[in-house]
């Protein structure tokens, strides 16, 4: 009977495409076969539920042939169907380390298909296919599971978020990682949580609390995997993101129009054209899109604080840590990332630094860029005292090397710039004193810290390194002296430059006047110049209809004033506040130059707290700002432009560290000629023949000029004798039409 069954079988097999087909378009009257093809399957089925390791061959192959024919037009039979994907996920679970690889690839397939057929749920695909993947020992079925699971995600948020299967999977790889912090299970958790981060389909803190378990792993793989997503994970985002723009940019539709004006007509060419215009505009539309607010997963964090104090605890105070020194280096890179960006306090952590800051340490420089990065104004200066003496002390001497002088100058460098009071005088004076070394790269670390204190600090340099501007900010009072947790007051950027601007022009005005410049408290002479100024104060931009001026609206022991500057108030505002008592007005005044020295004592400025600013103020506000911009480009301000440029979640690197050491090494006459060649072009073209290269890349033609200096000489020996035979009237009409074609702009003429 079995013998029967299976020759029965083979010859329904080969019909299996054909009554696929037929089923699709007509399911109603195929439906008895296809009942037919179900009970072969589910005997089969039997038989290997049975026995799964001693199924012959032509078994498994009819098996895997009927599982492919029904997971088709599953579909279309629904009730007849509605055990068969749990038979699937029955068989896989159960039986994935003991199936052969195709039956085993085909089920998987078949599962998928179903999802995509919405016969099952993503939720009960990604149920099925995630406990696989963690368990089974197979390395081409994990990839393969790895693949199929990215894909329904992504397939699955392409429209719109799918939160309830996002926060389902969330959860589960969760779960993996705090259930055992040693299996090393968790590692298909971060792949798949950094991949999806990478794809900008979760871009949540559920997706950072993820990451941030594996980084607290015991398992060294789970770990270094948390921790890279943390240190790089933004970056293969922004890749990502760069490389999706870039696709379809090469379709030239100006190229491909003319070719399809000119070659063959075809249907083909037709559909590749709209395709191509298709594509264009898909990109177009994208890119008009708003740019989706990315936050970096460093700012998605819930706890920076017991984040960092639990990484520095777990993996790099703990004596039983069993990280080798480039895994250590990772975890504290991330340590100090973290301090810096969020101005964490981790005193214990710079005390650990001191045993490395050594110059035949291994890796110093990750070391002492990890010890800048988690440097910021809050960290305490006497804590930061010891290290930056000790760098002075290992790093910074006559006897030393000059990379390793130059790296440890620059290492003290970064550090300051993030606290400059980690530095004292004596120090400071001895290092500034290498910016007098014969070698270049220990002089050019020793002037960028001597120029950063001229910014930060010129009162801890002596007279003559102190520099003109900042001998200058100190005489006159800009420049003052830095405190410990010292916060610069909020307020409008650039507004004592539109202040100091609106002085000076009160001076020359009055100086035009012949009244005495520093009549600042004469009321006769403000009132006469607030008055001007109120006459003269017209803003193009407003077109409003109101033309009628301002209308004084008073109400019965009460006095409105309403204005937008402090010194445009109408003469009859100050008037009024006297006629209502003397009281009242000493008071009134009294109030407003106490709130004016409170400003002052703040370092406030005044025009922010006592007007509204029109739009011409704001106007002149942006010149101005435009103008201290430019002069900070210029050469004495060019450290804190350096300084400002760097964004705060940008890291410091080992290589920022070595840079200055870099100028030190003495290069070979071949580098030097390599160097300098290296941005030139290795084929040099004149600009005629780049343009010619251009055209023809683009399948345009050239002119007919350039054909014809390319035509055979004998070709061309009628046209030059029918030259030779013109009469003196046709040579006349030749020329004169010439000019005429040269007035016009050519032979189709300028329109």
């Amino acid at each position: 009977m079995g013998k029967r069954k299976v020759g029965a079988l083979e010859k329904v097999d080969a019909d299996l495409p054909n009554l696929q087909h037929k089923i699709r378009r007509d399911p109603v009257s195929y439906k008895n076969d296809f009942q037919n093809q179900y009970r072969q399957y589910e005997s089969f089925r039997d038989l290997f539920m049975q026995s799964p390791e001693t199924t012959d061959d032509n078994g498994i192959i009819s098996l895997r042939d009927l599982i492919d024919f029904i997971s088709h037009v599953a579909d279309c039979y629904s009730e007849i169907t509605s055990t068969f994907p749990d038979d699937l996920i029955k068989i896989l679970s159960l039986h994935h380390a003991v199936l052969e690889t195709e039956l085993r690839d085909k089920i998987v397939g078949s599962l998928v298909l179903l999802r995509n057929k919405d016969v099952i749920d993503s939720i009960n695909l990604l149920n099925t296919l995630f406990p696989v993947l963690v368990t089974t020992p197979s390395k081409s079925l994990r990839a393969l599971l790895f693949q199929k699971i990215l894909s329904d995600l992504r397939s699955s948020n392409a429209k719109t978020k799918n939160h309830r299967l996002n926060r389902t999977i969330q959860t589960v790889l969760y779960n993996l990682l705090t259930s055992d912090r040693t299996s090393p299970k968790g590692i298909w958790a971060v792949k798949i949580t950094r991949e999806l981060w990478k794809r900008q389909i979760w871009t949540d803190s559920k997706a950072v609390e993820i990451m941030k378990e594996a980084s607290l792993a015991d398992n060294e793989k789970v770990l270094v995997g948390g921790v890279r997503f943390f240190l790089g994970g933004d970056k293969e985002r922004e890749e990502a993101a760069d490389d999706s723009s870039d696709d379809g940019g090469h379709i030239d539709m100006n190229k491909l129009r003319h070719q399809a004006g000119i070659n063959k007509k075809s249907k083909k060419k037709e559909r590749d054209l709209k395709k191509a215009a298709a594509t264009v505009k898909k990109k177009e539309r994208k890119q008009n899109q708003p740019h989706p607010l990315n936050f970096s997963a460093f700012h998605l964090l819930h706890d920076p604080q017991g984040f960092a104090e639990s990484l520095f605890s777990k993996h790099l105070q703990n004596s039983k840590s069993k990280l080798n020194l480039e895994q250590k280096l990772l975890v504290l890179q991330l340590v100090s990332r973290l301090v810096g960006l969020h101005k964490l306090t981790v005193i214990s952590l710079y005390s650990y630094f001191l045993k490395y800051l050594n110059p035949r340490q291994p890796s110093v420089t990750s070391f002492l860029a990890s010890l800048a990065q988690s440097t910021h104004s809050l960290v305490p200066p006497d804590v930061l005292e010891p290290l930056v003496q000790k760098i002075a002390n290992e790093f910074v001497s006559e006897a030393a090397a000059t990379e390793v002088c130059s790296a440890g100058l620059n290492a003290i460098r970064e550090i300051c710039a993030r606290q400059p009071l980690a530095m004292n005088d004596t120090l400071l004076q001895d290092l500034v004193m290498y910016r007098k070394s014969k070698d270049k790269g220990v002089m050019m670390a020793a002037k960028g810290l001597l120029s950063l204190y001229r910014e930060v600090g010129a009162e801890l340099l002596k007279k003559r390194d102190r520099g003109k501007d900042a001998a200058i900010g100190l005489r006159i009072g800009d420049i003052k002296e830095r405190r410990f947790g010292e916060a610069e007051a909020g307020e409008i950027e650039g507004i004592e430059l539109l202040e100091k601007w609106k002085e000076e022009e009160r001076r020359k005005k009055r100086e035009e006047k012949g009244l005495p410049p520093d009549a600042a408290t004469d009321e006769e002479v403000e009132e006469v110049d607030e008055a001007e100024d109120w006459k003269n104060w017209v803003v193009e931009e407003d077109d409003s209809d109101d033309s009628g001026g301002w209308i004084d609206v008073q109400s019965d022991g009460e006095n409105i004033d309403i204005s937008d500057d402090e010194d445009n108030e109408p003469p009859p505002a100050k008037k009024a506040k006297v006629e209502h008592g003397g009281e009242v007005g000493d008071s009134q005044q009294d109030k407003e130059n106490k709130e004016a020295e409170t400003a002052e004592a703040k370092g406030i400025s005044k025009l922010a707290t006592t007007r509204i600013l029109t739009p011409a103020d704001l106007a002149k506000l942006q010149e101005l700002r435009l103008t201290a911009s430019v002069n900070k480009a210029m050469p004495s301000a060019k450290r804190r432009q350096v300084l400002e440029a760097r964004h705060a979640d940008d890291p410091l690197t080992a290589a920022e560290i070595e840079a200055p050491a870099l100028l030190s090494i003495k290069k070979t006459k071949e580098e030097k000629i390599a160097g300098a060649k290296g941005d030139r072009e290795e084929h040099h073209q004149s600009t005629t023949a780049k343009r010619k290269e251009k055209k023809m890349a683009e399948g345009k033609s050239t002119t007919n000029k350039e054909k014809a200096r390319k035509k055979n000489f004998l070709m061309t020996l009628g046209k030059a004798k029918s030259k030779q035979k013109r009469s003196l009237v046709e040579t006349r009409k030749v020329l004169r039409g010439h000019i005429d074609r040269q007035k016009r702009g050519g032979k189709r003429g300028n329109r």
